[in-house]
């Protein structure tokens, strides 16, 4: 489980089929082999390290389903270790598994802050709603608007500064995760729904 608060901006050294090569100084001063590391929001083991890098293999449906196919080398990434039973969940519960993919549509400036749209499928936008959680690359953030096709954010300063969303441009993608606890009310309201019929 991770909190969404993004640790480090990582960069990815190699990319190849079925395995990626990061490199991170932060998240690697206490890792392991083994460890579970959030890359851009997608929960991965930790397979290898050598010196400032880690590996991690990835699965054809984590490709299927998220933005680290089209990773190269040299690309920024976002990065979190998994939370431990002492740690505060500083943002909100994530399980590091990436449902699909949003489109930058704009960033547009507010103040300090940048207001961040994106464009969804209906699948993922029925679990957001307004003033709620949603996961953006591995960053937890708040939904402050939602229209039919798609949802806005707003990137405070700390996010511009140690994410990797202000390095991204129109068009591109990013991995989402919506909100666990909407996805299980809608489940057990189905099977209720079921049972009374």
């Amino acid at each position: 489980m991770f909190t969404g608060i993004i640790e480090e901006v990582g960069q990815v050294v190699e990319a190849q089929a079925g395995a990626l090569r990061i490199r991170a100084r932060h998240i690697l001063a206490d890792a392991k082999l083994g460890d579970s590391i959030a890359i851009n929001g997608v929960d991965l083991t930790v397979t290898a390290i050598n010196g400032d890098c880690f590996e991690a293999n990835v699965m054809p449906e984590t490709y299927r389903r998220s933005n680290l196919g089209q990773l190269q080398a040299g690309t920024a990434v976002n990065l979190e270790r998994s939370v431990r039973p002492t740690d505060r969940l500083s943002g909100h519960i994530v399980r590091g598994v990436v449902e699909g993919q949003a489109t930058i549509v704009s960033f547009d400036p507010d103040g300090e802050a940048v207001i961040a749209r994106f464009r969804t499928p209906p699948e993922l936008l029925r679990y957001m709603v307004v003033k709620g959680p949603v996961t953006i690359d591995g960053a937890s953030l708040t939904i402050i608007n939602k229209t039919s096709d798609s949802f806005a954010v707003s990137l405070v300063q700390y996010t511009q500064e140690h994410t990797n969303l202000l390095r991204k441009r129109a068009g591109d993608a990013v991995n989402i995760e919506t909100d666990i606890i909407a996805r299980y009310v809608e489940t057990l309201l189905e099977a209720h729904a079921g049972r009374v019929r």
